[in-house]
């Protein structure tokens, strides 16, 4: 990589985790300069806005999580496990985050609900190829008989996410890994007996 190639991706990183931690709005171009150790014009060299960088910055951001996904799920074939290492990402999601400040994507979500749209889009991007990930993984363990055949991939790939991630929120909220803890515990007895083909 070349030294612009570098000082854009020390940028990205750490901007990422700035935007994770105090919000888009609530990061001013003076919280960028201090966490990257650049000047106003250091970071314009390589971002035309904040919008820009803010893009830029939660794509890496979900990057991240997609990379412990692929992961998980290396050599693991049967729905049931798949949809298990899923799961396994979140066990040390609160004390190993892939970027510091929780998960991007329910913080992204909820911040740029209206004010900003194209944030809004890129986050929403990002959920329907998490939602298109656990579909594919139930449709093809419903095809091959791992999964019951009256479950629906959609209503699944809901649950599991929306459970996650309120186990997520309550645990940043409260300082108390328990929730999400209780969440995925749960979620395991979800698979495990009521999607999973018995014997």
């Amino acid at each position: 990589m070349s030294k612009a190639q570098v000082t854009k991706a020390h940028i990205i990183e750490q901007a990422a985790a700035l935007f994770n931690q105090q919000g888009y709005a609530g990061a001013s171009m003076s919280d960028v300069m201090r966490v990257t150790g650049l000047q106003k014009g250091g970071i314009y060299n390589h971002f035309r806005s904040k919008d820009e960088l803010a893009l830029e910055a939660f794509d890496f951001a979900v990057q991240r999580i997609q990379q412990r996904f692929m992961g998980a799920l290396k050599g693991k074939r049967h729905a049931v496990d798949r949809l298990m290492a899923i799961l396994s990402v979140y066990e040390r999601f609160l004390e190993d985050p892939p970027v510091q400040g929780g998960c991007p994507l329910l913080n992204t979500a909820v911040e740029s609900d209206d004010a900003h749209p194209a944030l809004r889009k890129q986050t929403q991007m990002a959920m329907n190829d998490w939602r298109s990930l656990i579909e594919r993984i139930v449709d093809k363990g419903v095809a091959r008989g791992e999964l019951q055949p009256i479950v629906d991939a959609a209503t699944v790939a809901t649950i599991l996410i929306a459970t996650i991630e309120g186990g997520i929120m309550l645990s940043k909220l409260y300082d108390d890994p328990a929730y999400l803890e209780q969440a995925l515990a749960h979620l395991r007895t979800y698979v495990q007996q009521q999607l999973a083909t018995p014997g």
